[in-house]
Formats: C-alpha cells, structure tokens, sequence
C-alpha cells in the first residue's frame, strides 16, 4: 500500500489517502481487477461508515491491521489492503466499484481506496515512519 499525506491547516490534523504502492502486484504484470468488495465481514462494511461533523462522529476505528477492502483479478488473486495505520475512516472511493480499472489506471490520485484521520497526536511518529520516495525505490530494487 501507499500513504499520501496533507497538510490541513485549517483543522490542524493530518489526513493519509491510502492507494495501492506502485510495486503492488495489481499493478504489475497486466492484471485486470474484477471487483472491489468493502465488505469486510458478515457484520463489517466500509461503506456503511457514515462520517458527520468536526469531530468526524460515526466514523469507523481502524487499526493497522484493520482491512479496508478485497479486491479480485482476472487471474483468481484476491488481495485484501490493510489501513496500516491507525485511525478513523473518514472516506472510501465508491467510484472504484463502478470503475475498478481507475485502481490501476491513476492509483495516487482518483484511484484512491480510503481517507483516514489518525489521531492528531500520532500523526508525527506516522510521518517519521514513513520512506522517503529514494528510500521507497532503493527497497524495490533489493527485491
């Protein structure tokens, strides 16, 4: 997976656009997506996560571990994206499920999976954690 982060000033927090990494396997080798299922289990959906307010009331808590979504290929693969962060859910892209194809085609920008809030006060050990772009290609070439 892949954190993009912003700076809101206006509420002073951090938010992290989780996407697929550019090494991910559905980005490789021609792989086509056939869905995108946010149905995390019998009783868990991501998009029942209804967000309202300043304070984000009713979002979903995640954990690092927490699963965001599964998604298919052509091939049989099915690959589930973990938050790996902590955080509230603020957002999923709906328009993945019409368009699964957007995942592969502009995975750092509408191809988004999830928006997630992590709390204020762990947003700067998040960040220090995180690889730099020549970190990030330095790992990919000792793969």
């Amino acid at each position: 997976f892949s954190q993009l982060q912003h700076n809101n000033f206006i509420s002073c927090c951090r938010i992290c656009v989780i996407t697929l990494a550019e090494a991910h396997p559905l980005l490789q080798n021609g792989k086509t997506i056939t869905s995108i299922n946010y149905q995390i289990s019998a009783n868990c959906s991501r998009l029942q996560n209804k967000v309202s307010g300043k304070s984000k009331r009713g979002a979903q808590f995640l954990t690092e571990l927490a699963p965001l979504c599964r998604i298919s290929s052509s091939d049989g693969e099915e690959y589930t994206v973990y938050s790996c962060i902590r955080g509230r859910l603020i957002e999923v892209n709906e328009n993945i499920l019409s368009n699964p194809a957007i995942l592969q085609e502009k995975p750092s920008t509408e191809g988004y999976i999830a928006v997630v809030l992590p709390k204020f006060e762990e947003s700067k050990s998040i960040t220090q954690g995180l690889l730099t772009q020549k970190e990030y290609e330095e790992v990919l070439l000792k793969r």
